[in-house]
């Protein structure tokens, strides 16, 4: 039950249904006539029940509920009373109603009942209006609640299993029809089309394999005519309401899809292997509509809520969508050379994540140091990639370990634009990161929460970058020094420049921890700012946003040391490196020094 999802109703064989209550773990029978029909003849039954009887909601009232045998029964009490709503929807050919599996033995379990409702589909446009499909090959309609029903069966289908009927989302009139013959060794694909409530049909099975029969089509619920089918070796799409067909397998193992629905413009598939497929996010599908101009694209992604979000836990189980914002883009030819960059914009314009085709060659891996950047595809066609929320990743400190994480931290709820840039090229698209809604905070919550992390995240790149200047200008200090450390004559630079380089070293071990290399060493050698500023955005960045006042505090303390440090570093550039320069100087030192003495 939507509005009550504590309620859970389902049926089994021979018409049995039952309501479940997850509050008491108890569950209620409510059969609309209670029978122990087992090993009873079909044509001697009160109602007779498909093995998968359908069982439907109202979409207009959640309370109203269906249930299908070769008659539509009606509850409104949660099946404390039924109401008979429809006559016999089936052939009723008494001939096909004897014992199952006769002569040789009575299978009675009801898996073999035949002449029953197979599918019911209840508009989402009228509550009055009914559609439904039977084991034996007719489709009948109600458009007043079930008092009167006509038969709107397609021509041709003959004798049949109707196994889906979806009403189009976009037209009250239009319905879909597909019916199966391969009980009877036919598989022949069969797809039926109206938009006059069943007044006429227009067959619809171009681009469908002879031998793929169709098990259910569903149409896009956004893009009319967009149409997805569900077919015995994979799914197909049609772009033009089923004129012509063609394979959407993708990674789709080849397998039958019994059923396909949406959720949140997710594709979701149900196989006969007992497994779910969800295809994330069609938006691409349905702005492109399989029509692809020579210009690069990015195409609009659909509001994500920021939640987390990762793979499975191995094993057979299936595997997780990656946390945040699927990004599709689409490029007219393959990109090898030349650089392809991927931005995201905050709505200050601020770049917050960059992404590229082309490998970091610069890049060092060591133990405790940040990982590679992430390289996005850079194929011709539509490509697809995946933005974690994250801000960039912090640089590092070569061969420095800090037992920590380098990821960025995840930006709060808003609007961001993906741009793509390819030489002069540019396009953009705009989406919004959502609140989880599960969760009871406000606005202000996030705002305080990104304020801190913005901070502390550009406290530690600088930390990080600042040290790597720094070790930059030592190293240059000492390369100056060496050649002249036996002129007697630079004896006071040489000097003045060993001191510099002790200042420099001092002021980095404030800041950095060269002892720590593996992650024991952490309880050896106490952490530096930069891995206390890491390990406070790791502790911040939650999933929710509420800040502690431990956070605060602890901000305002790493604040003050940074800006201590920061004043060090600047008058060491600002008076002790410049004295060195003037000091070079003054000593005319030539570009080839050879030493006093040999």
């Amino acid at each position: 039950d939507p509005d009550d999802p504590e309620m859970v109703y389902g049926g089994c064989y021979q018409g049995n249904i039952s309501v479940y209550d997850h509050k008491t773990n108890e569950t209620r029978d409510i059969m609309a006539y209670p029978t122990a029909v087992l090993a009873w003849t079909p044509k001697d039954m009160k109602f007779r029940f498909n093995w998968n009887a359908p069982i439907v909601a109202s979409p207009q009232d959640y309370n109203t509920i269906f249930h299908a045998g070769n008659k539509v029964l009606k509850t409104t009490d949660a099946g404390v009373s039924w109401e008979v709503i429809s006559p016999d929807l089936t052939t009723n050919d008494v001939a096909k109603q004897d014992v199952g599996g006769a002569p040789f033995t009575n299978e009675g379990a009801g898996g073999e009942v035949y002449n029953t409702i197979s599918y019911l589909e209840a508009s989402q446009h009228d509550a009055n209006v009914l559609w439904a499909g039977s084991d034996c090959g007719l489709v009948h309609l109600t458009r007043d609640g079930g008092k009167n029903w006509a038969n709107v069966t397609p021509s041709g289908i003959g004798e049949a299993l109707i196994n889906c009927i979806d009403v189009s989302p976009h037209n009250p009139a239009a319905a879909y029809v597909v019916a199966t013959k391969y009980k009877f060794n036919d598989f022949t694909p069969m797809v039926y089309y109206t938009d006059n409530y069943g007044k006429s049909w227009k067959k619809i099975t171009k681009g469908f394999a002879d031998e793929d029969f169709v098990r259910v089509v569903r149409e896009d619920l956004k893009k009319p005519g967009l149409l997805y089918a569900g077919t015995e070796v994979g799914i197909y799409i049609s772009f033009n309401n089923g004129a012509d067909w063609q394979k959407f397998q993708l990674n789709m193992p080849v397998c039958p899809i019994t059923d396909l629905t949406f959720r949140d413009n997710d594709l979701v598939a149900a196989t006969m292997g007992r497994a779910f497929w969800i295809l994330d996010d069609l938006g691409a599908i349905q702005q492109s509509m399989g029509q692809f101009s020579e210009e690069m694209t990015v195409f609009d992604s659909k509001p994500t809520p920021r939640v987390a979000g990762g793979s499975g836990r191995g094993g057979n189980l299936g595997k997780n969508p990656a946390a945040g914002v699927i990004i599709d883009y689409y490029l007219p030819e393959s990109i090898d050379s030349l650089e392809l960059r991927l931005e995201i914009i905050d709505s200050q314009g601020n770049v917050v994540r960059s992404y590229s085709n082309q490998k970091d060659e610069n890049y060092v891996k060591y133990d405790g140091g940040p990982s590679p950047a992430k390289v996005i595809s850079s194929k011709k066609g539509v490509n697809r990639m995946n933005w974690d929320f994250r801000r960039n990743t912090l640089p590092g400190v070569e061969k420095v370990f800090v037992l920590g994480r380098y990821n960025g931290s995840r930006v709060g709820p808003g609007s961001y634009t993906a741009r793509l840039k390819l030489e002069d090229q540019v396009v953009e698209s705009e989406f919004q990161v959502d609140p989880d809604p599960r969760m009871d905070v406000t606005a202000a919550d996030y705002e305080e929460q990104q304020e801190i992390l913005e901070g502390l995240h550009r406290a530690a790149i600088e930390v990080h970058e600042s040290v790597n200047r720094m070790r930059k200008l030592k190293a240059q200090i000492k390369a100056l020094i060496e050649p002249v450390r036996e002129l007697d004559s630079a004896k006071d630079l040489f000097e003045k420049g060993q001191e510099l380089v002790k200042k420099i070293d001092a002021w980095e071990d404030n800041l950095i921890q060269k002892d720590q290399k593996t992650f024991q060493d952490v309880i050896n050698f106490p952490n530096k700012l930069n891995a206390e500023i890491m390990s406070l955005i790791s502790r911040l960045d939650n999933h929710s946003p509420e800040v502690s006042q431990g956070t605060r505090d602890r901000m305002g303390d790493l604040t003050k040391e940074w800006a201590k440090y920061k004043t060090e570093m600047m008058q060491l550039l600002d008076l002790d490196v410049k004295q060195f320069n003037k000091l070079y100087k003054e000593k005319d030192i030539p570009v080839l020094v050879l030493p006093d003495k040999a």
